[in-house]
């Protein structure tokens, strides 16, 4: 793609980053569920891991029913959280704190993915594009819900553990 001349443009370009983004996901999230020890925050990590998976096939659906291909557009922001998320998983630091820090580190990767499918769930209600955005919106809530149970292991005791490592 040369220029981005119109809102169409703008939607093909989201997509080919969320895209980008999920794939770069997939290979972060072993890594994370793999040092969390916290059982509860493992198990989060693993079930966010299969919902990416399934994020990622969704994402393959809009594209074909759009009739466009992903690309290879390299989403730069989810690299740069990515990047974060793996300075936590080498800092050395009690096993609680570096749960509190991956939380963390998986809450600014959600926030990320939360403002991304929800433009571009605008994005293809504003063109007209029903079945993408219904795809769309579809991964939209499961980002609010992971976002959400992060939010709440957090509160509820990993965060507290942490202040009497």
């Amino acid at each position: 793609m040369d220029k981005l001349k119109n809102l169409d443009d703008l939607f093909e370009h989201e997509l080919k980053d969320l895209y980008s983004a999920e794939k770069q996901l997939l290979e972060a999230l072993p890594k994370m569920a793999k040092t969390a020890s916290d059982p509860q925050l493992k198990q989060a990590f693993e079930k966010h891991l299969q919902e990416t998976e399934g994020q990622k096939e969704r994402l393959e659906q809009v594209f074909e029913l759009l009739e466009l291909k992903p690309g290879r557009k390299k989403c730069e922001a989810m690299a740069g959280l990515i990047e974060e998320g793996e300075n936590m998983i080498d800092e050395k630091a009690t096993p609680e704190v570096k749960d509190a820090g991956l939380i963390a580190s998986a809450q600014r990767i959600e926030h990320y993915e939360i403002a991304g499918y929800g433009t571009a769930a605008h994005y293809a209600h504003r063109l007209g594009k029903k079945d993408a955005a219904k795809l769309l919106e579809q991964t939209l809530q499961e980002e609010q819900k992971t976002d959400t149970l992060l939010n709440d292991l957090a509160k509820s005791y990993i965060n507290q553990k942490a202040m009497g490592a």
